[in-house]
């Protein structure tokens, strides 16, 4: 990842705007996809060249009534906004102190144990999995290494077959790591992660250069397992107060429905499996 962050934040979502989206008329033939630069001064209230200024990376300091400004031309949502400010270097904390700790504790451990028919597991924000309960490891059984969220999705060959809508799995995927790089663009895991998954994955890299920000949803999850077929789950995700970074995530099918009865069969099916390992 280059040092420009802020400036192709607002070009990739410069180029995603089309003059009607915001109200403007178009006039002339268009040598770019999306808003042209003085278009989106002209919407922020500020000087086209400064604007220039701020996607080249000349100009890295801009104020938060600008960042505001900017949010609105562009039409950011709550969570593109936030990454905005984070890229500007205007959001609270220090983001060397934000890097996800890649230790669970004995006691979190304990908590995602304690719900044995429902999937747990904690990930940090470059989306590895840091730990996980049994019916978890039941879950992404189908991948070797289940060790990151992205790189199943993208590089795994179960990663097509296993998510019924793969499509918004991997979009999903690309804008929390986008999100991610606005708290720390410098972590060593994050970077190495994003260069792999661009190096071996076409899908990834065009969606990464989109630009697309968003944190964790609540939208139900849709599975295709090998053990028991279709599963359709929703999830809550929740921050590690102890451990910034970190997120527990835990999912959920409506009690005594089909998506129900699949997640205990897979219980049933994975603890037998694991009774007939040989012990190591």
């Amino acid at each position: 990842m280059d040092g420009n962050h802020l400036g192709d934040f607002l070009r990739a979502r410069r180029a995603g705007l089309r003059p009607e989206d915001v109200g403007m008329a178009s006039y002339g033939a268009r040598k770019v996809a999306g808003l042209r630069r003085e278009e989106v001064a002209v919407l922020a209230g500020v000087n086209a060249d400064y604007y220039t200024r701020l996607e080249q990376g000349r100009e890295r300091n801009p104020s938060a009534q600008v960042l505001d400004a900017l949010s609105r031309a562009l039409r950011l949502g709550t969570d593109a906004r936030a990454h905005l400010y984070r890229l500007a270097g205007t959001a609270p904390g220090d983001r060397s102190a934000a890097r996800s700790p890649e230790r669970v504790s004995p006691a979190l451990r304990q908590l995602m144990d304690g719900y044995p028919r429902t999937p747990a597991f904690v990930m940090n924000r470059a989306l590895d999995i840091l730990a996980a309960n049994a019916l978890a490891d039941a879950l992404y059984a189908p991948f070797d290494p289940a060790d990151n969220l992205a790189r199943m999705t993208f590089l795994d060959p179960a990663g097509r077959r296993f998510y019924a809508d793969w499509d918004r799995a991997a979009q999903a995927a690309v804008a929390n790591l986008r999100q991610a790089v606005g708290f720390d663009p410098d972590d060593p895991r994050l970077t190495e992660l994003v260069r792999t998954l661009t190096d071996q994955s076409a899908d990834f890299a065009r969606l990464w250069n989109a630009h697309i920000v968003r944190g964790k949803t609540q939208e139900a999850k849709r599975f295709l397992h090998p053990d028991v077929g279709p599963l359709a789950l929703t999830y809550q995700a929740f921050d590690v107060r102890d451990a910034p970074g970190q997120q527990l995530v835990i999912y959920h099918a409506e009690p005594g429905g089909a998506d129900a009865e699949a997640l205990d069969l897979l219980g049933s099916v994975h603890a037998t499996r694991r009774q007939s390992e040989p012990r190591r």
